[in-house]
């Protein structure tokens, strides 16, 4: 199986490599930041990718965000976050994009090394491994539907807020109006906002909401 891995730490980095090229996979590339994992991973199409969360320049969630832009160009592409932490942003959108094929594991719970080639082989064979804390925080997070939105999604619904209409938020972010339109409508769903209801409706409940929120 062919995997591109991505950690800032070198020791970390050459681990994984070793560790996987044991259990017979074929590292077709190892970068140390988040844009260069986003090229490797819509270059070489591997079956797998596994990232850290977090890499220069900020070491927050450049390798979150960068497994979303992969997703994003590739729907299909699998996918395997290791972090030492939990993190809420952006996490729910990686895991709520394409049709499967994901994975978050915490490192320090990670001890069982063949269990860890169990969990690459489920997510690159389209299956889902979440650490149970994962799943813990990311569902806590669900008691406050506006809690529960993406920042990019935050983003939107802020603009909507302004006023702004589906057009005029994609100029403002530098996006297509179809993304603009599938944030929006992800929006509605995590906040319960019906389909048959009309759209101007959805908007202006959704506004309503965030306001509320804040």
């Amino acid at each position: 199986m062919k995997v591109v891995v991505a950690d800032d730490s070198v020791l970390l980095r050459e681990g994984l490599q070793l560790l996987l090229a044991e259990f017979g996979h074929e590292i077709v590339a190892a970068v140390s930041d988040g844009p260069g994992f986003v090229g490797a991973m819509l270059e070489h199409r591997p079956e797998l990718g596994v990232v850290d969360v977090r890499m220069p320049p900020t070491h927050t969630d450049e390798g979150l965000r960068a497994a979303v832009a992969v997703r994003a160009e590739w729907p299909a592409a699998r996918l395997l976050v290791l972090s030492q932490y939990v993190e809420g942003s952006y996490a729910e959108e990686l895991l709520g994009s394409g049709t499967g094929g994901v994975g978050y594991l915490l490192k320090d719970r990670v001890a069982d090394l063949e269990e860890f080639n169990t969990s690459v082989e489920i997510v690159a064979h389209g299956g889902t491994v979440l650490d149970p804390l994962v799943v813990r925080q990311l569902m806590g997070r669900r008691t406050d539907p506006i809690a529960s939105l993406t920042p990019r999604e935050r983003e939107v619904l802020s603009l909507m807020a302004e006023g702004r209409s589906n057009g005029a938020i994609a100029e403002r972010l530098v996006v297509s109006l179809a993304a603009v339109e599938k944030h929006t409508q992800r929006i509605f769903a995590k906040l319960g906002l019906l389909p048959d209801d009309a759209d101007a409706h959805r908007r202006v409940a959704a506004v309503l909401r965030f306001l509320r929120a804040d």
